[in-house]
């Protein structure tokens, strides 16, 4: 495998974490700005709403020019918006980071996921997709933990000078370490989303959004959750969150392994049921913190289980269009992210922390309901064309 792969990931690592890292500041940044639980929670809805749109876009109107060249300019203004971060005096101006921060971010996600597979053998091209793919999962639910430390050592600041000061070192690896790489065809949006009028891949790409959306309208906010409903603080929300992303890591794993084992449908069915189990049980065992930090490490496994095994659903249902499906579901999940998080923080502001629990685990439910149809229809195709396609 070629080493510059592995360095891809670090880069892909180092954008990612950006998105979610704000949830493990929330009461920081809200104290420190003047402003609600709910407003600093839109930084995390702003980011991933702009990222699931941006990407696909982005990519088109930066369909010419080469991806080194472009990389590095987008790294730079990915640097430019870390930096408005880290000095914004007021929340309009830490906004306007984030907005700058997540245009540029989307682009480098998808460029990171696009050079993998071109500058190594066409034998380990899906490897080195997987290995980028494992930098973004990674800093999704490791970088809340970091960002945690980081905050509470020093301030809510400190994280993102860490980023700021890891993307300076990306942009030298990249300048350095980086060949020419010239533009691949992209795939027009017309294109993308008419490949949903298949209603199996719509529903399929509909839960991954409704069940990461359901995962983040509690995990988004679960500092204020750790802090209000059981009266943790400093050094346990940290090991808590570490030990929600260890399991979370693992998970995509097992659910890849699974789905091999098992197939994709009993494998994303299984982790929807698991998962929903465990949000619903949260509420009844937050008094006992050893069994709370089981239904965490399960809660964590099954919120990343689901996402190899929807990969290969989709790519099996659509072999044809595999690619596309790969990046609509990117979509779906970054978009899960932003209303989720915007679900969260509604809730925050209208009731109490206490039914972010309830109205997640409902979307979770749903999005078993958005499973079951499109896999119905596969049953459907089955029985009618003598063989299914899946």
């Amino acid at each position: 495998m070629d080493k510059r792969v592995y360095f891809l990931m670090i880069v892909s690592f180092v954008v990612g974490m950006v998105e979610l890292i704000i949830g493990g500041l929330l009461d920081l940044i809200a104290k420190d700005l003047h402003v609600s639980l709910g407003q600093v929670g839109l930084l995390i809805t702003i980011f991933s709403f702009i990222f699931a749109i941006a990407s696909p876009i982005l990519l088109i109107l930066t369909a010419n020019v080469e991806r080194k060249r472009l990389t590095l300019i987008s790294l730079l203004i990915f640097l430019l918006g870390n930096i408005v971060t880290v000095f914004s005096p007021t929340y309009s101006i830490l906004f306007t980071g984030r907005v700058i921060s997540a245009l540029s971010g989307a682009l480098l996600i998808i460029l990171c996921l696009t050079i993998a597979p071109t500058i190594v053998d066409h034998k380990y091209r899906g490897r080195a997709i997987g290995i980028v793919s494992m930098g973004v999962s990674a800093s999704l639910v490791l970088g809340v933990p970091i960002g945690l430390t980081l905050g509470n050592a020093f301030s809510w600041r400190a994280p993102f000078v860490l980023i700021t000061l890891l993307t300076m070192l990306s942009i030298i690896g990249v300048y350095f370490l980086m060949d020419r790489v010239e533009p691949i065809p992209s795939i027009p949006i017309k294109k993308q989303l008419a490949t949903l009028k298949d209603r199996k891949i719509l529903f399929a790409q509909a839960t991954t959004f409704l069940f990461i959306a359901g995962h983040t309208t509690l995990y988004a906010y679960l500092t204020p959750y750790l802090k209000t409903v059981l009266g943790l603080e400093g050094n346990w929300v940290s090991i808590i969150y570490l030990i929600f992303g260890i399991a979370a890591v693992s998970g995509g794993g097992i659910g890849g392994t699974f789905a091999d084992l098992f197939g994709t449908k009993r494998t994303i069915l299984t982790s929807i049921i698991v998962f929903a189990v465990a949000i619903f049980t949260i509420p009844y065992i937050t008094s006992v913190l050893a069994v709370f930090l089981v239904v965490l490490v399960i809660w964590g496994m099954m919120s990343w289980a689901i996402s190899p095994a929807m990969q290969s659903y989709l790519i099996e249902a659509s072999p044809e269009t595999s690619a596309i499906q790969q990046s609509l579901n990117n979509s779906s999940l970054h978009l899960g992210i932003a209303i989720g998080s915007l679900i969260g923080g509604a809730v925050i502001e209208q009731a109490s922390i206490e039914q972010n629990v309830t109205v997640g685990g409902l979307l979770v439910i749903i999005s078993l309901g958005t499973a079951l149809v499109s896999m119905y229809r596969v049953k459907s195709a089955t029985k009618r064309y003598g063989k299914s396609r899946i």
